[in-house]
């Protein structure tokens, strides 16, 4: 019987695993355990996938139904209070003997369904819609695909994503990586009219001469324009009239013939092969590093996570003959 007893605290919150996970929804004890790990509302909710807004009523009510305070908060910053720091303490395991107990329920499902969460650059997430996650569903429309894009490295399994999606030289060394064998690289363009106004760059230096769209970085530093031929790297920091944090406003002003703009090729493919977009300094832009997909090791793999796996690797292998931009047709 004494394991089905209360425990109280210090501060007189009555604490049970059980009763409080009975009481609680899992979002609400996922919400505060996110909020513990990641000391902010707004980063713990981006992670979550759901509104700050949201996350700050599922904390509330959790609190609530416990009648006690789990966080101080200031304008500035979001820390445990005692209370809450015993709390996550004795909630956080039981929670993950949940989900662990759901992932080998998951295991033995005979059709995949569910969700399946993947972080990844707003690049990388452009880059392999359109070839892998939309012909994945029409193959399995049981499967929910939760795609959260960010431009910063983020720890997948503190997050609490499945997959991730980045370029292969940025997956840590303890996760498993499925390269997807995508070839990529960066390029210079600008509008026809532009480049009769102003002229074409012949080397990386003759950027400062023009009006560039410059790319503001997560950390908010500005992006320096990279370059290498023959060995030799070079890094520009460009100017002109726009700083931008989102590739597609960015080809929107360089169609407008704003100036020139640094873009994955892939976001711009089909402007320059319809003249739209001129390219330009072609050959101080090597081939980047591919895309990898990757993981954690698992011990249950639930339906889905195996059955995208394995669809990606049949993907990819048909991905180096055929261009990712070209739009999916069918099985």
């Amino acid at each position: 019987m004494d394991n089905w007893r209360d425990n109280q605290d210090n501060s007189g919150c009555r604490i049970t695993k059980i009763g409080i996970i009975v009481q609680s929804s899992l979002m609400d004890l996922k919400a505060v355990l996110m909020v513990a790990r990641r000391g902010k509302f707004r980063t713990a909710a981006l992670e979550l996938g759901i509104s700050t807004t949201a996350l700050s009523n599922a904390v509330g009510k959790l609190e609530r139904t416990l009648g006690v305070r789990l966080f101080n908060r200031t304008t500035r910053s979001v820390s445990l209070t005692e209370a809450g720091q015993r709390f996550v303490a004795q909630v956080a395991p039981a929670v993950q003997d949940i989900h662990e107990a759901m992932e080998v329920a998951r295991s033995q499902q005979a059709t995949p369904s569910g969700t399946l969460r993947i972080n990844a650059f707003p690049t990388a997430a452009r880059e392999i819609f359109s070839w892998l996650v939309l012909p994945f569903l029409s193959v399995h429309p049981q499967v929910h695909i939760d795609i959260v894009t960010e431009g910063r490295l983020v720890d997948i399994v503190a997050g609490g994503f499945d997959l991730g999606i980045r370029s292969s030289d940025l997956v840590p060394a303890d996760m498993i990586a499925l390269p997807l064998g995508v070839a990529r690289r960066n390029v210079v363009v600008g509008a026809p009219s532009y480049l009769k106004a102003h002229g074409t760059p012949l080397i990386p230096q003759d950027l400062v001469e023009h009006s560039c769209l410059r790319v503001r970085l997560p950390d908010g530093a500005i992006y320096r324009w990279p370059f290498e031929k023959d060995g030799q790297s070079v890094h520009i920091d460009v100017e002109g009239p726009v700083t931008l944090d989102e590739a597609s406003l960015a080809r929107t002003a360089a169609l407008a013939s704003v100036g020139l703009t640094l873009a994955m090729e892939f976001d711009v493919r089909d402007d320059i092969e319809a003249g739209r977009l001129v390219r330009v300094l072609e050959d101080w832009t090597p081939t980047l590093s591919p895309l990898s997909l990757y993981y954690p090791s698992r011990r249950n793999p639930t339906a889905a996570f195996k059955a995208f796996v394995d669809f990606a690797r049949r993907q990819s292998g048909a991905s180096n003959t055929l261009k990712p931009s070209i739009g999916w047709e069918g099985p």
